[in-house]
């Protein structure tokens, strides 16, 4: 497997993970919406099952490829400002997870299209979850 792809993958994987996590605490400890912190729980967990289901490669086969130290842009960042809300960064995260979920079904085609259709599924089903948070914290939507 091309050294390049499982980095992309590697990346894809933890950005989608990290960005759940955020997500799901801001539902639990912000909305208190049982329901949407369960949601956010299974997709996070989905993304990691459907990468243990592959056969073609591995977690300790993605770490081995992780090279954080020559990674040019591991630092580039916003400042968050003082007008910065958790519905910012909720917001910020949610969109994170579902470009990594879209990077993740588009470089498991090449792997395995069974994989790559339960990452789109996953996508769709933060689509809905978004929604849901969305309708409910009376936060304004906008791509960032």
């Amino acid at each position: 497997m091309e050294n390049k792809l499982l980095r992309i993958i590697d990346a894809n994987l933890n950005r989608t993970r990290e960005g759940l996590r955020v997500c799901e605490d801001i539902a639990r400890f912000s909305l208190r919406d049982k329901g949407a912190t369960k949601a956010l729980k299974t997709i996070r967990h989905g993304a990691t099952n459907l990468m243990l289901k592959s056969k073609k490669i591995s977690f300790p086969e993605l770490l081995s490829r992780r090279d954080t130290a020559k990674d040019k842009t591991k630092f580039i960042d916003f400042t968050p400002g003082p007008e910065i809300e958790i519905s910012g960064i909720f917001m910020s995260n949610i969109q994170r997870v579902k470009e990594s979920l879209r990077v993740l079904e588009e470089c498991f085609k090449i792997i395995d299209g069974k994989i790559s259709r339960g990452y789109r599924k996953l996508r769709f089903d933060t689509y809905d979850v978004e929604k849901r948070i969305v309708k409910k914290a009376g936060i304004i939507s906008c791509n960032r």
